[in-house]
């Protein structure tokens, strides 16, 4: 097996493999669950040899010391979606903020309007085949990867291996680092007294055989609850976290009244915690894609009983809702709105 050697070839400590990462060059993250920390802080620590280099990546969790007061002019984020770990940084101006949908970003990379230099990634080991798998998150970094003049991945045993279409081949990545630390995880906050009851009116309105679209928040994990009575629906969405493990063993979520994909619960990526990474391991119930066909809005359309639920920061007096931004600051980014 040729790939074998080549794998081998590739490997590198995290020190050498952020080493070809040079000033003035853009470097995109592999978000949420899946954001190689090893390999951000390795870059980090070469901020006084670096200058002008931009990190662009949607919500990522754990390290972001890029964006700390120290290390400006050296680094500066561009945020596709506010987390909480660069949130002050764009507030205080030393960070960026691309008011984007989710399923626009990928274009911005395969036409070159954004090219990227480097991309840092986390993916499970490779399989007999040399394929390594993308796992909590395709999002946008399988199109991210395919367009960047180099790839450097995590390779950790405890990221899952998920079925659709979220791998790369050996071949295609120029550094490997090999790790074994535990994912990055997202917690569910309980919900409120007044959340559990909007969860419970949201409830009441999805139809048997519905497929749901679920934005991140409290309401919508509140209301994935209140859905046991429910039967046959389905999942079509950008992220999903936990609340989905009860109704997929209670048969309630099983994607038996689908109109597209039948059978299968699609999505690009999850937010969650190390029960949803081990449930969704090899599950060929689950299936991810990229966010440019999941959020496509001909795509979406041919799920019949579609409906969507997501959460809102702002609403004025003439209705108009507002889902990233408290006032003029921007507080998260534009999901499957």
């Amino acid at each position: 097996m040729r790939w074998m050697d080549d794998y081998k070839a590739k490997l590198q400590s995290a020190e050498q493999a952020v080493a070809s990462i040079r000033s003035g060059e853009t470097v995109y993250i592999h978000p949420g669950c899946a954001t190689p920390e090893v390999l951000v802080r390795a870059m980090c620590a070469r901020a006084r040899e670096l200058e002008g280099v931009e990190v662009i990546h949607l919500k990522t969790l754990g390290c972001a010391d890029y964006s700390l007061p120290q290390y400006e002019g050296h680094f500066r984020a561009t945020a596709l979606f506010v987390g909480e770990n660069v949130r002050q940084a764009i507030h205080e101006c030393r960070a960026d903020y691309m008011p984007i949908f989710l399923h626009e970003i990928e274009a911005l990379f395969e036409s070159g309007k954004k090219p990227l230099d480097t991309v840092l990634l986390q993916t499970s080991p490779p399989d007999r085949n040399g394929f390594l798998s993308l796992g909590v998150g395709i999002d946008c970094t399988l199109t991210a990867a395919r367009h960047a003049r180099r790839v450097i991945a995590e390779v950790n045993p405890q990221m899952p291996r998920t079925h659709g279409e979220g791998f790369l081949h050996v071949s295609e990545v120029h550094a490997l680092v090999e790790v074994n630390h535990p994912l990055p995880e997202m917690q569910a906050k309980p919900a409120t007294g007044i959340e559990r009851r909007i969860a419970e009116n949201v409830a009441s309105l999805v139809p048997d055989g519905a497929t749901l679209q679920l934005g991140i928040g409290a309401v919508p994990d509140a209301v994935l609850a209140c859905l046991s009575g429910h039967r046959n629906l389905g999942l079509h969405t950008e992220m999903f976290s936990d609340g989905v493990i009860a109704l997929v063993e209670s048969g309630v979520m099983n994607g038996a009244a689908k109109t597209l994909h039948p059978g299968k619960l699609v999505a690009g990526f999850t937010l969650g915690t190390r029960r949803l990474f081990d449930f969704i391991d090899d599950n060929p119930l689950f299936e991810f894609h990229p966010i440019r066909y999941v959020n496509d809005p001909f795509v979406i359309s041919r799920n019949d009983r579609m409906v969507a639920i997501n959460s809102a920061l702002q609403v004025d007096l003439t209705g108009q809702v507002c889902s990233d931004s408290i006032g003029t600051r921007p507080y998260s980014g534009f999901g499957g709105q």
